[in-house]
């Protein structure tokens, strides 16, 4: 009984009435629809979005709860949903270049994090903090929807994404924070990007510029001259850190080109399995209980009754203890039939598993893994850029 009022807490809390509701915690319904602006946004308005990697989070310790996830899936979807959410908002118009960066990547204008939460084919559940280059932070929400074998159906038939209406939330959510920016917000923010990159970059000759406070807030203290040559330096390299982040954004899109067919068919195999497996379960229970109740009763008529009254339910009574005998052994068979789904299950995540393995890429000659070492492999990018800037400017080179 406790589990089916925390099931119907469960579904009372993440479709209130059929609508989304807004807040730190966002229930989102299916009818949600992406927002774009009603007209075109000047260029000079545009805020760059970086969305890191997403936080893989943590599975249930309990391997029934799991019931076949795995983190190599976990950490594969960390690098696929934020290609969603990317595709997402590169649609709406509101923003400039939107990319996908390793995390604690220096330099954007905005900054997209996201840590999952939930993700089993049926649920997903992210929380989702967006930052800007200033430090101020524009939200720290959790988004979470549900979906029916249904909804897989007709998102097959659409070709649109089943969880489609979460990042469309997400992308809403992020419009309606810039829209509380003014232009001086946004100039004010770019300019910040631009000397946290170069005091990155090069902090001694750059920390001047910005002055960081307790909780993190950046603040413009002067601006460096227009035509200071070291600037000049910094915004050229700056291009060239662009041009790498881009080049592994191509190699994410392939990931997640490579990705999206099995993944899919995973989340839908998965919820078929899990949908078997609970009818099975509810089965079992039946019968056990069905079982008891006739052995009960039949101890009942046995110990309450009687001499007439046993004497002339003698056969009743052995038919109820013999039937209910067999109704909660059957149980026990569907129980068994329960860890063949449970198998099932888990078959399928290894399954996917093996087919989201890292891909192996070119990038400057050399070969790298995206998957677990796209971080390291751009970070020793930022190192090469530090070299190229300090053999540029006969500056000492900084190493972090």
């Amino acid at each position: 009984m406790s589990m089916l009022w925390r099931n119907l807490l469960l579904v009372s809390f993440i479709l209130p009435g059929g609508c989304s509701t807004t807040g730190p915690h966002r229930a989102v319904d299916n009818g949600v629809q992406v927002e774009k602006p009603v007209g075109e946004i000047s260029e000079s308005q545009l805020l760059d979005v970086w969305i890191e990697l997403f936080d893989p989070g943590e599975l249930q310790k309990d391997e029934d709860e799991s019931k076949g996830l795995s983190m190599d899936i976990r950490k594969a979807e960390a690098r696929y949903l934020p290609v969603l959410l990317h595709n997402t908002m590169e649609k709406t118009g509101y923003w400039g270049a939107v990319r996908v960066v390793p995390r604690d990547t220096e330099g954007g204008e905005v900054l997209v994090q996201g840590v999952i939460l939930a993700s089993d084919g049926e649920r997903l559940e992210l929380k989702i903090t967006a930052l800007d280059a200033s430090g101020r932070e524009w939200f720290s929400n959790t988004y979470a929807a549900e979906v029916s074998l249904q909804a897989y159906q007709d998102a097959e038939a659409s070709g649109k994404e089943v969880f489609q209406p979460l990042f469309n939330a997400i992308a809403n959510d992020l419009a309606a924070s810039r829209a509380t920016l003014t232009a001086d917000d946004i100039q004010t923010v770019r300019r910040i990007a631009g000397l946290r990159f170069a005091t990155d970059l090069a902090p001694d000759a750059f920390s001047g510029y910005l002055q960081r406070s307790d909780d993190g807030q950046f603040t413009i203290v002067r601006l460096p001259a227009k035509d200071d040559p070291m600037v000049r330096r910094v915004s050229a390299i700056r291009e060239r850190d662009f041009l790498l982040i881009d080049t592994l954004n191509g190699h994410f899109d392939n990931f997640y080109r490579n990705m999206q067919r099995p993944y899919v068919q995973w989340r839908k195999a998965r919820l078929e399995e899990l949908e078997s497996l609970r009818a099975i379960e509810r089965d079992a229970r039946n019968r056990k209980l069905i079982g008891a109740a006739a052995i009960v009763g039949a101890i009942a008529i046995e110990v309450l009754g009687g001499n007439s009254t046993r004497a002339a339910t003698g056969s009743l009574r052995n038919v109820m203890l013999v039937g209910g005998a067999y109704a909660i052994k059957s149980g026990f068979d569907k129980d068994s039939e329960t860890m063949i789904n449970r198998d099932a299950i888990k078959e399928l995540g290894d399954s996917f598993s093996a087919e989201s393995k890292p891909l192996v890429v070119e990038v400057e000659g050399e070969s790298h893994k995206l998957t677990g070492s796209a971080e390291q492999q751009y970070a020793e990018w930022r190192t090469l850029l530090k070299q190229i800037y300090a053999t540029e400017t006969g500056l000492p080179e900084t190493v972090n």
